[in-house]
């Protein structure tokens, strides 16, 4: 995930954005550079408490609500990884940072991290997030841009292929006497389907080249995307995680 947030230096507060009550309020000036030098302290794979304003539950019950009952509990620290950090834009006490981020990150924890580490404190401001995997948002289209495609009969031009969003798996495509397997959702054999490419099908059968555990693309003889099988290498078999049954329509149903 990517994501483009505000932060103010100089407040701190219990929900570590601006919604909430201001614990603290520090003066004092602090220059890009000193911000730019703990950066990389928030890089990489590091540690993060989650904040008391969260829906993690402990013992039962959700962070949040044991925070508007003024109560604070103890939270374990969780590995995150924060691929990218960069300063975006400074105008003292605002500043602007792009994250890009595990799952499980809390951006405004971060904020209140990085003003933990400069003794000022921080608060988040503004959150965007601008891209999910392959999906940014600059690509994204406006309700109205999405009703002047349909209004000329374009609206497919708009829709990105169920596919795309498996595009890091590897893609595989059943022989031709293991179609109707496919199509009922059962189990594949490795001899019952072919490597694929993105350029086309590899002429050989999968027993020939190692097969890594873990979940694939499956495509029909046809060509058309239609699971998402996941290899079990003691078992030698391809088993379905998801069926994504294409309508008459084009669209997709998945169970």
């Amino acid at each position: 995930k990517e994501y483009v947030a505000g932060l103010q230096l100089g407040l701190v507060t219990n929900t570590q954005d601006t919604s909430g009550e201001v614990l603290e309020r520090h003066g004092g000036s602090i220059t890009p550079e000193e911000l730019e030098a703990v950066l990389p302290r928030f890089r990489g794979d590091i540690r993060q408490v989650p904040p008391m304003y969260s829906a993690i539950k402990i013992n039962g019950k959700k962070l949040y609500e044991l925070a508007r009952a003024g109560k604070e509990v103890e939270r374990k620290a969780r590995p995150i990884t924060i691929y990218e950090l960069e300063l975006l834009k400074a105008e003292h006490p605002e500043y602007e940072i792009r994250v890009v981020c595990s799952k499980g990150t809390y951006i405004r924890t971060l904020c209140h991290d990085i003003g933990q580490a400069l003794s000022c404190g921080a608060v988040m401001t503004s959150l965007v997030r601008s891209r999910v995997g392959e999906f940014r948002l600059k690509d994204a289209k406006t309700l109205d841009e999405l009703q002047e495609l349909a209004d000329q009969g374009r609206l497919q031009e708009a829709v990105i292929p169920v596919e795309e969003m498996f595009h890091a798996l590897p893609a595989i495509q059943v022989s031709d006497g293991a179609q109707k397997a496919l199509l009922n959702g059962n189990q594949l054999k490795r001899s019952e389907v072919l490597a694929k490419e993105e350029a086309g099908i590899i002429g050989k059968m999968l027993q020939g080249f190692p097969v890594d555990q873990g979940e694939y693309r499956v495509y029909s003889m046809d060509s058309r995307f239609c699971a998402i099988y996941r290899y079990e290498g003691d078992r030698r078999l391809f088993t379905p995680v998801k069926m994504f049954l294409e309508g008459q329509d084009g669209s997709y149903a998945d169970r």
